[in-house]
Protein backbone atom coordinates (compact mmCIF):
# COMPACT_ATOMS: atom_id res chain seq x y z
CA UNK A 1 0.00 0.00 0.00
CA UNK A 2 1.14 3.52 -0.69
CA UNK A 3 2.11 5.77 2.20
CA UNK A 4 1.10 8.90 0.26
CA UNK A 5 -1.68 10.92 1.80
CA UNK A 6 -4.98 11.45 -0.11
CA UNK A 7 -3.94 15.05 -0.79
CA UNK A 8 -0.59 13.93 -2.22
CA UNK A 9 -2.34 11.32 -4.36
CA UNK A 10 -4.75 13.92 -5.74
CA UNK A 11 -1.90 16.35 -6.46
CA UNK A 12 0.05 13.64 -8.30
CA UNK A 13 -3.00 12.70 -10.34
CA UNK A 14 -3.65 16.34 -11.31
CA UNK A 15 -0.05 16.73 -12.47
CA UNK A 16 -0.40 13.58 -14.55
CA UNK A 17 -3.63 14.78 -16.15
CA UNK A 18 -2.04 18.11 -17.07
CA UNK A 19 1.09 16.43 -18.40
CA UNK A 20 3.17 17.97 -15.62
CA UNK A 21 4.46 14.74 -14.06
CA UNK A 22 7.83 14.18 -15.76
CA UNK A 23 9.17 12.29 -12.75
CA UNK A 24 6.36 9.75 -13.04
CA UNK A 25 5.30 10.10 -9.40
CA UNK A 26 1.71 9.17 -10.16
CA UNK A 27 2.76 6.19 -12.24
CA UNK A 28 4.90 5.00 -9.34
CA UNK A 29 1.91 5.39 -7.04
CA UNK A 30 -0.27 3.32 -9.37
CA UNK A 31 2.26 0.50 -9.50
CA UNK A 32 1.34 -0.30 -5.92
CA UNK A 33 -2.10 -1.32 -7.29
CA UNK A 34 -3.03 -4.30 -9.48
CA UNK A 35 -1.84 -4.21 -13.11
CA UNK A 36 -5.40 -4.02 -14.48
CA UNK A 37 -6.11 -0.92 -12.45
CA UNK A 38 -2.87 0.64 -13.68
CA UNK A 39 -3.74 0.02 -17.33
CA UNK A 40 -7.28 1.34 -16.88
CA UNK A 41 -6.05 4.50 -15.17
CA UNK A 42 -3.43 5.09 -17.87
CA UNK A 43 -6.13 4.87 -20.54
CA UNK A 44 -8.27 7.30 -18.57
CA UNK A 45 -5.43 9.78 -18.33
CA UNK A 46 -4.78 9.58 -22.07
CA UNK A 47 -8.47 10.09 -22.87
CA UNK A 48 -8.65 13.08 -20.51
CA UNK A 49 -5.53 14.64 -22.02
CA UNK A 50 -6.90 14.19 -25.55
CA UNK A 51 -10.27 15.70 -24.57
CA UNK A 52 -8.57 18.56 -22.74
CA UNK A 53 -6.44 19.36 -25.80
CA UNK A 54 -9.51 19.41 -28.03
CA UNK A 55 -11.44 21.58 -25.57
CA UNK A 56 -8.50 23.97 -25.27
CA UNK A 57 -8.31 24.39 -29.03
CA UNK A 58 -12.06 24.94 -29.42
CA UNK A 59 -12.19 27.44 -26.57
CA UNK A 60 -9.22 29.49 -27.71
CA UNK A 61 -10.32 29.40 -31.35
CA UNK A 62 -13.73 30.73 -30.29
CA UNK A 63 -12.27 33.52 -28.15
CA UNK A 64 -9.31 34.33 -30.43
CA UNK A 65 -10.53 33.61 -34.00
CA UNK A 66 -8.18 36.10 -35.66
CA UNK A 67 -5.22 34.70 -33.77
CA UNK A 68 -6.19 31.19 -34.85
CA UNK A 69 -6.22 32.32 -38.49
CA UNK A 70 -2.88 34.09 -38.18
CA UNK A 71 -1.14 31.13 -36.56
CA UNK A 72 -2.83 28.46 -38.68
CA UNK A 73 -4.58 25.26 -37.61
CA UNK A 74 -1.42 23.14 -37.75
CA UNK A 75 0.36 25.31 -35.19
CA UNK A 76 -2.65 26.53 -33.22
CA UNK A 77 -3.65 23.07 -31.96
CA UNK A 78 -0.33 22.29 -30.20
CA UNK A 79 -0.12 25.89 -28.96
CA UNK A 80 -3.57 25.59 -27.32
CA UNK A 81 -2.63 22.26 -25.74
CA UNK A 82 0.63 23.63 -24.37
CA UNK A 83 -1.10 26.77 -23.09
CA UNK A 84 -3.65 24.57 -21.30
CA UNK A 85 -0.85 22.77 -19.47
CA UNK A 86 0.93 25.98 -18.51
CA UNK A 87 -2.21 27.96 -17.63
CA UNK A 88 -5.01 25.48 -16.84
CA UNK A 89 -8.50 26.86 -16.18
CA UNK A 90 -9.15 27.88 -12.59
CA UNK A 91 -12.93 28.28 -13.01
CA UNK A 92 -15.64 26.04 -14.36
CA UNK A 93 -16.72 28.65 -16.93
CA UNK A 94 -14.41 28.22 -19.93
CA UNK A 95 -15.43 31.69 -21.08
CA UNK A 96 -13.25 33.00 -18.26
CA UNK A 97 -10.16 31.21 -19.58
CA UNK A 98 -7.60 32.78 -21.88
CA UNK A 99 -6.49 36.12 -20.42
CA UNK A 100 -2.80 35.12 -19.94
CA UNK A 101 -2.49 34.18 -23.62
CA UNK A 102 -1.14 37.59 -24.68
CA UNK A 103 1.79 37.43 -22.24
CA UNK A 104 2.30 33.77 -23.16
CA UNK A 105 2.67 34.74 -26.83
CA UNK A 106 4.97 37.67 -26.01
CA UNK A 107 7.32 35.30 -24.19
CA UNK A 108 7.31 32.57 -26.87
CA UNK A 109 10.64 32.43 -28.73
CA UNK A 110 8.97 30.41 -31.50
CA UNK A 111 6.75 33.42 -32.32
CA UNK A 112 9.42 36.10 -32.05
CA UNK A 113 9.13 36.78 -35.80
CA UNK A 114 5.49 37.82 -35.29
CA UNK A 115 5.68 40.13 -32.25
CA UNK A 116 2.25 41.63 -32.97
CA UNK A 117 0.45 38.42 -31.96
CA UNK A 118 0.40 39.34 -28.27
CA UNK A 119 -1.40 42.62 -28.95
CA UNK A 120 -3.82 40.89 -31.31
CA UNK A 121 -4.66 38.56 -28.41
CA UNK A 122 -5.17 41.56 -26.11
CA UNK A 123 -7.64 43.10 -28.55
CA UNK A 124 -9.53 39.83 -29.00
CA UNK A 125 -9.69 39.23 -25.25
CA UNK A 126 -11.04 42.77 -24.79
CA UNK A 127 -13.70 42.12 -27.46
CA UNK A 128 -14.59 38.85 -25.72
CA UNK A 129 -14.97 40.58 -22.36
CA UNK A 130 -16.90 43.53 -23.82
CA UNK A 131 -19.46 41.12 -25.27
CA UNK A 132 -20.51 40.09 -21.75
CA UNK A 133 -20.08 43.49 -20.08
CA UNK A 134 -22.97 45.03 -18.20
CA UNK A 135 -25.44 47.09 -20.20
CA UNK A 136 -25.18 50.88 -19.97
CA UNK A 137 -28.40 52.88 -20.15
CA UNK A 138 -28.12 56.28 -21.77
CA UNK A 139 -28.89 59.11 -19.35
CA UNK A 140 -29.42 61.93 -21.83
CA UNK A 141 -30.67 64.35 -19.17
CA UNK A 142 -27.43 64.13 -17.23
CA UNK A 143 -25.50 65.92 -19.98
CA UNK A 144 -27.33 69.14 -19.14
CA UNK A 145 -24.93 69.43 -16.19
CA UNK A 146 -22.14 70.17 -18.68
CA UNK A 147 -23.71 73.57 -19.45
CA UNK A 148 -23.99 74.67 -15.82
CA UNK A 149 -21.91 77.73 -14.86
CA UNK A 150 -18.75 76.67 -13.01
CA UNK A 151 -19.76 78.63 -9.91
CA UNK A 152 -22.90 76.48 -9.64
CA UNK A 153 -20.94 73.24 -9.66
CA UNK A 154 -20.13 72.04 -6.16
CA UNK A 155 -18.40 68.86 -7.32
CA UNK A 156 -16.38 68.35 -10.50
CA UNK A 157 -17.99 66.53 -13.39
CA UNK A 158 -16.85 63.48 -15.29
CA UNK A 159 -18.27 61.26 -18.03
CA UNK A 160 -19.42 57.67 -17.66
CA UNK A 161 -17.63 55.31 -20.07
CA UNK A 162 -19.47 52.14 -21.05
CA UNK A 163 -18.52 48.91 -19.31
CA UNK A 164 -15.95 46.79 -21.10
CA UNK A 165 -14.15 49.74 -22.67
CA UNK A 166 -10.46 49.03 -23.27
CA UNK A 167 -7.63 51.02 -24.80
CA UNK A 168 -4.29 49.84 -26.10
CA UNK A 169 -1.32 51.75 -27.43
CA UNK A 170 0.40 49.23 -29.65
CA UNK A 171 3.61 49.42 -31.65
CA UNK A 172 1.80 47.37 -34.30
CA UNK A 173 -1.26 47.95 -36.54
CA UNK A 174 -3.39 45.63 -34.41
CA UNK A 175 -6.73 47.27 -35.18
CA UNK A 176 -6.12 46.93 -38.91
CA UNK A 177 -5.04 43.29 -38.46
CA UNK A 178 -8.11 42.36 -36.41
CA UNK A 179 -10.62 44.21 -38.59
CA UNK A 180 -9.06 42.84 -41.78
CA UNK A 181 -9.96 39.35 -40.60
CA UNK A 182 -13.31 40.23 -38.99
CA UNK A 183 -14.86 42.63 -41.51
CA UNK A 184 -12.45 42.78 -44.45
CA UNK A 185 -11.81 46.49 -43.87
CA UNK A 186 -9.00 47.16 -44.45
CA UNK A 187 -7.96 44.35 -46.75
CA UNK A 188 -5.58 41.70 -45.49
CA UNK A 189 -3.07 42.95 -48.06
CA UNK A 190 -3.30 46.47 -46.61
CA UNK A 191 -2.88 45.13 -43.06
CA UNK A 192 0.21 43.22 -44.20
CA UNK A 193 1.55 46.41 -45.74
CA UNK A 194 1.07 48.26 -42.45
CA UNK A 195 2.88 45.49 -40.57
CA UNK A 196 5.78 45.84 -42.98
CA UNK A 197 5.90 49.60 -42.47
CA UNK A 198 6.11 49.15 -38.66
CA UNK A 199 3.03 51.32 -38.18
CA UNK A 200 1.64 51.46 -34.63
CA UNK A 201 -1.99 52.11 -33.74
CA UNK A 202 -4.06 53.26 -30.78
CA UNK A 203 -6.91 50.81 -30.26
CA UNK A 204 -10.30 51.47 -28.68
CA UNK A 205 -12.59 48.57 -27.76
CA UNK A 206 -16.09 49.26 -26.49
CA UNK A 207 -19.59 47.87 -26.66
CA UNK A 208 -22.09 49.53 -28.99
CA UNK A 209 -25.51 48.16 -28.12
CA UNK A 210 -25.03 44.40 -27.99
CA UNK A 211 -22.02 44.37 -30.31
CA UNK A 212 -18.39 44.74 -29.19
CA UNK A 213 -16.39 46.94 -31.53
CA UNK A 214 -12.79 47.95 -32.12
CA UNK A 215 -11.50 50.96 -34.01
CA UNK A 216 -8.41 53.11 -34.17
CA UNK A 217 -8.20 56.03 -31.78
CA UNK A 218 -6.34 59.29 -32.17
CA UNK A 219 -3.60 60.05 -29.62
CA UNK A 220 -5.76 62.85 -28.19
CA UNK A 221 -8.82 60.62 -27.84
CA UNK A 222 -6.62 57.93 -26.29
CA UNK A 223 -5.45 60.39 -23.62
CA UNK A 224 -9.01 61.62 -23.02
CA UNK A 225 -10.61 58.18 -22.69
CA UNK A 226 -7.82 56.91 -20.45
CA UNK A 227 -8.40 59.85 -18.12
CA UNK A 228 -12.15 59.22 -18.05
CA UNK A 229 -11.58 55.53 -17.34
CA UNK A 230 -9.54 56.64 -14.32
CA UNK A 231 -12.62 58.67 -13.27
CA UNK A 232 -10.84 62.01 -13.52
CA UNK A 233 -12.70 65.32 -13.98
CA UNK A 234 -13.62 66.38 -17.50
CA UNK A 235 -11.28 69.38 -17.22
CA UNK A 236 -8.35 67.08 -16.44
CA UNK A 237 -9.25 64.66 -19.21
CA UNK A 238 -9.67 67.45 -21.74
CA UNK A 239 -6.36 68.95 -20.65
CA UNK A 240 -4.65 65.62 -21.36
CA UNK A 241 -6.21 65.53 -24.83
CA UNK A 242 -5.26 69.11 -25.64
CA UNK A 243 -1.70 68.50 -24.45
CA UNK A 244 -1.45 65.95 -27.27
CA UNK A 245 -3.49 67.87 -29.85
CA UNK A 246 -4.48 71.51 -29.12
CA UNK A 247 -7.01 71.36 -31.97
CA UNK A 248 -8.95 68.43 -30.49
CA UNK A 249 -12.69 69.16 -30.80
CA UNK A 250 -14.30 67.92 -27.59
CA UNK A 251 -17.89 68.82 -28.51
CA UNK A 252 -17.72 66.95 -31.79
CA UNK A 253 -16.09 63.96 -30.09
CA UNK A 254 -18.70 63.88 -27.33
CA UNK A 255 -21.59 63.82 -29.78
CA UNK A 256 -20.09 60.86 -31.61
CA UNK A 257 -19.16 59.08 -28.37
CA UNK A 258 -22.75 59.33 -27.09
CA UNK A 259 -24.26 58.20 -30.40
CA UNK A 260 -22.03 55.13 -30.56
CA UNK A 261 -22.54 54.15 -26.91
CA UNK A 262 -19.02 54.87 -25.70
CA UNK A 263 -20.26 57.56 -23.28
CA UNK A 264 -23.62 57.11 -21.57
CA UNK A 265 -23.85 59.78 -18.84
CA UNK A 266 -22.32 62.74 -17.09
CA UNK A 267 -21.94 62.52 -13.33
CA UNK A 268 -20.53 64.42 -10.38
CA UNK A 269 -17.36 63.08 -8.86
CA UNK A 270 -17.77 62.12 -5.23
CA UNK A 271 -15.19 61.55 -2.53
CA UNK A 272 -16.26 57.92 -2.23
CA UNK A 273 -15.10 56.08 -5.33
CA UNK A 274 -17.83 53.48 -4.76
CA UNK A 275 -20.36 56.09 -5.91
CA UNK A 276 -18.75 56.44 -9.31
CA UNK A 277 -19.37 54.32 -12.42
CA UNK A 278 -16.94 51.40 -12.64
CA UNK A 279 -15.08 50.43 -15.76
CA UNK A 280 -12.48 47.91 -16.78
CA UNK A 281 -8.86 49.05 -16.77
CA UNK A 282 -7.00 50.24 -19.84
CA UNK A 283 -3.77 48.77 -21.07
CA UNK A 284 -0.88 50.40 -22.89
CA UNK A 285 1.99 48.52 -24.45
CA UNK A 286 5.12 50.08 -25.87
CA UNK A 287 7.46 47.51 -27.30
Amino acid sequence: MSSASPHEQQASMLRALLGQDPAGDFQALLRTSPAARLAQTNRGIRVYQANAAALAERTLASTFPVLAQLIGATSFEPLASYFWRKHPPVRGDMGEWGQPLAEFLDASPQLADEPFLGDVARIEWALHRAASAADATLDAASFSMLSEPPEHTQLPLSLGVSQGTFTLASAFPVVSIVNAHISGEPSIAKAAELIGSHCGEYALVWRQGFKPRVRTSSPAEFALVNSLLQRLPIETALGAAHAVDPAFDFNRWLGQAVRTGLIYCAYRLANDIAERPHNRPTESTNK
